[in-house]
């Protein structure tokens, strides 16, 4: 069975309000999900929240950018770890990043603002 992993995906007219909110600060734009569940199959159910709120901004000033948001009225995930779109990215830097420096460098609180998100598997 195929295998990927789910979360929201963010529509292109949410990323275009979002991105002239908060400019990449990297070479690298990424602006593109919330991951809520990963390593699961196709069959794995999706979230029911159809919106979160951003509410921060991480940046560990090596190339790392996100944007943490709140979804269900919370910013932790379920691993421990906090909601958040990958907003930029310096080369040689991944997504993944992002889970580290907001852990190591914490985030700065911004303005709350709604969010739409879609409901997604986003397959490997």
């Amino acid at each position: 069975m195929r295998k990927g992993y789910v979360g929201w995906k963010l529509p292109e007219d949410e990323r275009a309000r979002l991105l002239a909110l908060f400019p990449a600060a990297y070479a690298r734009t990424v602006a593109h999900h919330v991951t809520a569940a990963f390593n699961v199959p196709t069959n794995h159910p999706l979230p029911k929240e159809t919106g979160g709120t951003v509410v921060g901004i991480a940046d560990d000033g090596a190339g790392v950018q996100a944007l943490v948001l709140s979804i269900g009225g919370t910013t932790a995930r379920r691993d421990g770890s906090t909601w958040h779109v990958t907003w930029s990215l310096a080369p040689g830097r991944k997504p993944v990043d992002s889970n580290d420096a907001i852990r190591r460098h914490g985030w700065t609180a911004v303005e709350p603002i709604p969010v739409r998100l879609e409901p997604h598997f986003f397959p490997f």
